[in-house]
């Protein structure tokens, strides 16, 4: 079995207009909500074998904040660029990537990509993902590269402002 987490970066900061979008860092309620979710995800006991992040500021950050929570060694996480503004089939060549030996995965992203991610690989209705939500799926495979339309099973849906 395989465990796909997907966690959509805190809540960034508009605060410089002039900032690229890439570059926006998190705003105090983002610097909040991390650690947060970090430590719900710690509760359930998620303790990921990969951590895989968009190398966007804002959802490098998120990544780092959870995986101090949970335990997970800051420099082992992986960036990659497929991850920013990915689209389904960007971000379906990330998870069939993946190694088989990991089975439990985070990734850090940005919607639109993770909403419609997780309408493509779980059947479950989910109107948004908001910032640093996690949208949890299992898939009964064991290689990330059978991971397919509608292949996964919703596990669970957790955000912020949800608790």
């Amino acid at each position: 079995m395989k465990r796909l987490v997907l966690i959509r970066h805190a809540k960034s900061s508009w605060k410089d207009p002039e900032l690229d979008d890439f570059d926006r860092p998190l705003n105090k309620r983002g610097r909040k909500d991390g650690p947060k979710m970090g430590k719900l995800l710690a509760k359930k006991g998620e303790t990921p074998d990969l951590i895989v992040s968009s190398p966007a500021k804002r959802a490098l950050k998120t990544a780092l904040a959870i995986a101090k929570e949970v335990g997970y060694p800051k420099e082992r996480i992986k960036e990659n660029k497929k991850i920013y503004l990915g689209s389904v089939p960007q971000l379906m060549n990330v998870i069939h990537n993946i190694d088989n030996n990991f089975n439990l995965v985070f990734i850090f992203g940005h919607n639109p990509g993770f909403n419609d991610l997780s309408h493509h690989l779980a059947e479950h209705e989910l109107e948004n993902i908001p910032t640093c939500g996690v949208f949890c799926i299992d898939f009964e495979i064991d290689s990330w590269k059978r991971v397919s339309e509608g292949s996964g099973k919703f596990v669970y849906f957790e955000f912020p402002k949800k608790r």
